[in-house]
């Protein structure tokens, strides 16, 4: 059989359009709207749409939502910013547009620039999304910190059900000109056990393998190419 030297195909930017919305559908409206009013020069945001923190379970969809928003505001135009905890947050001066990943795993240092951050954009205009794994008072931070982060907007996002993550990839597959059989899918799921943006990246190596190699996507080739992705890049299940 043809051997292809394999890596898993890096996850496609995260938009609003690829974000499976299910049963967080407020949350999303509420982000997609500050991305598009964010930019706008004559909006003057109340206090608590100009804050707004995210919280659930990791592979709930956060850090997508966050980028997302982040990639809608600039198309229109707003100096936006995505910080992961680990990074330095220095969004600038002005009026501008921040998504904090992960305030649970931030330093003191990190801690003291969000909460700069979230002054200098609470004096000079702009919107700050944050997200975290728990509820902002029962985030490890300080406690003026966590004041602050809960007194915007603060909503949960609701993992998938297995029902939804299998609709879910398959969407994924038909925006790629792919009929994914339901068996792959439950193969997929129950034996790559990460969160639905390695899934995807999956679903794109197999894509693209099976157009090289001539070949429908079905499970012997997704096992296939779990197969080499195990033994070339050291992926586990």
């Amino acid at each position: 059989m043809q051997q292809l030297a394999l890596a898993l195909a890096p996850p496609p930017e995260p938009t609003f359009d690829s974000f499976f919305v299910a049963r967080n559908a407020a949350p999303f409206e509420v982000l997609r709207q500050a991305a598009a009013q964010g930019a706008r020069a004559d909006h003057e945001p109340p206090h608590d749409e100009q804050f707004i923190y995210l919280w659930g379970e990791r592979g709930a969809g956060k850090s997508h939502l966050l980028r997302a928003f982040v990639a809608e505001a600039k198309t229109h135009g707003s100096a936006a910013r995505y910080f992961v905890a680990g990074e330095s947050i220095d969004a600038g001066d002005g009026e501008i547009l921040a998504a904090v990943d992960d305030v649970n795993g931030l330093d003191m240092v990190g801690q003291l620039a969000l909460f700069d951050l979230y002054n200098r954009i609470r004096t000079r205009g702009g919107v700050l999304v944050s997200a975290g794994s728990r509820p902002p008072s029962e985030l490890p931070l300080r406690e003026d910190l966590r004041t602050r982060l809960g007194a915007g907007i603060v909503m949960r996002l609701e993992p998938l059900t297995d029902e939804e993550k299998a609709a879910a990839i398959s969407e994924h597959g038909r925006r790629r000109g792919l009929d994914l059989p339901p068996d792959l899918i439950e193969y997929l799921l129950s034996h790559v056990t990460r969160d639905m943006g390695t899934q995807m990246a999956v679903v794109d190596t197999l894509d693209r393998v099976s157009l090289e190699r001539k070949r429908t996507p079905t499970l012997p080739l997704l096992r296939d190419v779990l197969r080499q992705l195990q033994d070339e890049s050291g992926m586990r299940p």
